[in-house]
Order: C-alpha cells, then sequence, then structure tokens
C-alpha cells in the first residue's frame, strides 16, 4: 500500500494524529514528532481528573505503529533536526493553529518554499483564513456546535447533547487522509508538492449539508421531533417487546409499507384509511408510530428480527457499546485489529481499524510507542534510515 511513503507528523490530540494513525496502518512510516512535555492526549484520562490509569486506549487508537522522536523545536538543534526530517519527508502532517507554525518558521509558504515537492497537509479549526483561522477549535466546538450539526438534533430552545468522543475529530482525520492520498497521485505524474487542507468545520458543514442545502434553499427544515413525533414512521426508532431498540428504514414507504403490515400481524393497518399512503401515514404519525412502539404488545420478544427478515423490511438494531463490541457482523466487517499486549498487563486488546480494507493487505496491530523512543534511532544517526 503506502509502503516507501514517509510522513513526518506534528500534530496533538485527535485530528492530525487520527490521519496519520490512518497512513500507518496503511503501511506509511510516520514519524511522530512531539515536544518535550509530549502530546497531551497521552495524559487524557489524567487531565479529566481520572487518576490510576496507566492505559489510554483512545491514544494508541490514533497513534499505534508510530516511530516517536521528542525535539525541542524552539531550540536551534530542534530546528535543525525537524529540517532534516523535511528533507526526506514526503507528507508533512500538522494540525498546530496556523500563527504557532509560523513562529516556528513551518507555515506552509516557508515550508513548501524550501521542499517544493512535499505535501503539506493541514488540519485546523477553522480554516487558514479568516478572522477565526487561530481560534481553539476542538471537535465539539468547531465540527459540533459550529458547524450546525449539534444544534439540528434537538429543537430549539434545548441545549443539544453531549456527543460521541472523537467523532468530528476522526471524520476530519478520514477527510485530511483522503486529500493526501490525492496529493501524492498528483505528485507520481506531475512531480509538484502541495497544500492539502480542512478544518473541523468545514468537514462538519459537509457532514450536514443536506439539512444546511434544505435550509439554504427553502428557507426553513422540519425541525427535530422525538421518536413518538417523528413525521415518517418508517423511517424511525423503536423498541421490541424484548427491550431491544431498533430503527425501521423504509425510506421508499410505500414499497415497504406492505411488507411491515405483515410481519408485525396487523393487516388490519394495510386497510385502515389514515395508513394507506405515505402522506397519510405522516398526516397520522403519531397514532401509527404508537401502535408500532409495541404499546399493544405488536413486537413481542424475540421476534422482530426473524419476522422482519421473512417480510423484507429493512432495519437495524441499536447497539450499546457493549453490543457493538460483541456483534459479529462488525467483527466479519474487519472493523477490528489486535493490539499486542498493554505494559500494564501484558494482555492483548483490541482497538477499531482503520476505516478502510484492500485486497491482499491485512492491518496489524502495531506498538505504540512512548515519548521519544525512537530518538536514538532516527535521530542520534541522521534523519535518512
Amino acid at each position: 500500500m503506502l509502503n516507501g511513503i514517509r510522513v513526518v507528523e506534528l500534530a496533538i490530540w485527535v485530528a492530525g494524529p487520527g490521519a496519520g494513525g490512518i497512513l500507518a496502518g496503511w503501511g506509511a512510516e510516520v514519524i511522530k514528532v512531539e515536544g518535550p512535555a509530549g502530546d497531551p492526549m497521552r495524559g487524557l484520562f489524567g487531565s479529566l481528573g481520572v487518576e490510576s490509569v496507566s492505559a489510554v486506549p483512545p491514544y494508541d487508537l490514533d497513534n499505534r505503529g508510530k516511530r516517536c522522536v521528542m525535539i525541542d523545536m524552539r531550540a536551534d538543534e530542534g530546528k535543525a533536526q525537524l529540517e532534516s526530517l523535511l528533507e526526506t519527508a514526503d507528507v508533512f502532517l500538522t494540525n498546530l493553529r496556523p500563527d504557532a507554525l509560523e513562529r516556528l518558521g513551518l507555515g506552509h509558504e516557508a515550508v513548501m518554499g524550501r521542499h517544493p515537492k512535499l505535501i503539506y497537509a493541514s488540519v485546523t479549526g477553522y480554516g487558514l483564513e479568516g478572522e477565526d483561522r487561530n481560534r481553539a477549535g476542538y471537535d465539539i466546538g468547531a465540527f459540533w456546535a459550529r458547524s450546525s450539526i449539534a444544534q439540528t438534533l434537538v429543537a430549539p430552545p434545548q441545549l443539544p447533547p453531549g456527543s460521541t468522543s472523537g467523532s468530528g475529530d476522526h471524520t476530519t482525520a478520514i477527510s485530511i487522509t483522503s486529500g493526501i492520498c490525492a496529493a501524492l497521485f498528483n505528485r507520481e505524474r506531475t512531480g509538484e508538492g502541495r497544500l492539502v487542507h480542512t478544518s473541523l468545520l468545514r468537514t462538519g458543514v459537509y457532514v450536514n449539508g443536506w439539512d444546511l442545502a434544505t435550509r439554504g434553499y427553502f428557507g426553513k427544515i422540519s425541525r427535530p421531533r422525538p421518536s413518538t413525533h417523528h413525521r415518517a414512521p418508517l423511517i424511525n426508532s423503536y423498541r421490541a417487546g424484548d427491550g431491544k431498540g431498533f430503527w425501521l428504514l423504509g425510506l421508499e414507504q410505500d414499497r415497504h409499507w406492505p411488507g411491515l403490515v405483515r410481519a408485525v400481524e396487523r393487516d388490519d393497518l394495510a386497510t385502515d384509511p389514515r395508513f394507506t399512503r405515505a402522506a397519510l401515514r405522516a398526516d397520522n404519525a403519531e397514532p401509527l408510530i404508537a401502535i408500532l412502539d409495541n404499546a399493544d404488545g405488536t413486537l413481542r420478544p424475540g421476534m422482530f428480527v426473524a419476522r422482519f427478515d421473512e417480510h423484507d423490511v429493512w432495519f437495524a438494531p441499536i447497539n450499546t457499546l457493549g453490543e457493538a463490541l460483541e456483534d459479529p457482523q462488525i467483527e466479519a466487517a474487519g472493523a477490528w485489529v489486535t493490539m499486542p499486549g498493554l505494559a500494564a498487563t501484558g494482555e492483548p486488546y483490541r482497538l477499531a481499524a482503520t476505516p478502510v480494507g484492500f485486497s491482499g493487505w491485512t492491518e496489524i496491530g502495531q506498538p505504540v510507542e512512548s515519548l521519544g523512543q525512537s530518538n536514538d534511532e532516527i535521530l542520534s544517526r541522521g534523519a535518512k534510515i
């Protein structure tokens, strides 16, 4: 895959290191450069007030397989060491704020002026231009809050719930990884390096593009509704009699309606004048949802999966974290990679694999290095390995 590609990563927290982790998983040599204090993500749980935790699986997820070197980039020797690494790099990946990079002489114009064949990959909170380009972003701020994703989850004036940890960061990591690969492909054809950039904000806007486009064109969009008041009963979440949540996926409502009626053994619904067409089901969504939501025992324990499959009703289970960890289809999809044992326990453990598989390529769980572990090998004998 990416064997022979060298990436110098100067990045902290999640979005930048996440991209480096994907590239390392695909075979690139990724050299993670850290200052004397190290990536603050190494001490994530301690910073949150959780003491006596030696393992940091979220850090391992994004930093496995990297060579870790510690460089004081404010010292002349450190600047020279980093410059030596950049001389042999294919990609420079960073998510430091633009002003911090410029103070270090590492802004994209300066670096690419010295290394015109380099792919300079920039991840920021808010972009490289504009008055907020140096504002702290983070996943929850730039991706979730400012992009509008968070508020679309609830109707104003309610405030949004908390988000899943790192999901915006990882979505942005996938974005910049795709850009890096496109730029590397272009360089193979032209021999030219290129600035590749994205931000948590820009990626968040793209992710929420459907709702933003609808609001921008029509001037309005339906407010979020609880599942009991959803306007599309066949694209809604429910709970079966055994307590298991599931989501109906009846996007083509008139096509999927007959099978659902048969699956829940309510043939009377097919001729009920409130429900005969999609528009009528939307107008009478609440009574229909009450029927489907097991209010009268329609979905008995253990029945819904077999019945839905029998009648070609499209659905997905709503997994808890524990259920996702044990879901055999997630295993079959190649979503896990087994890591070597933690130093604290010696036991191997699983992490999420990179998001793309390739024929003839098996991702291997690689060790996570400590701060500066590869200094002697990489820096003491020069950048070229």
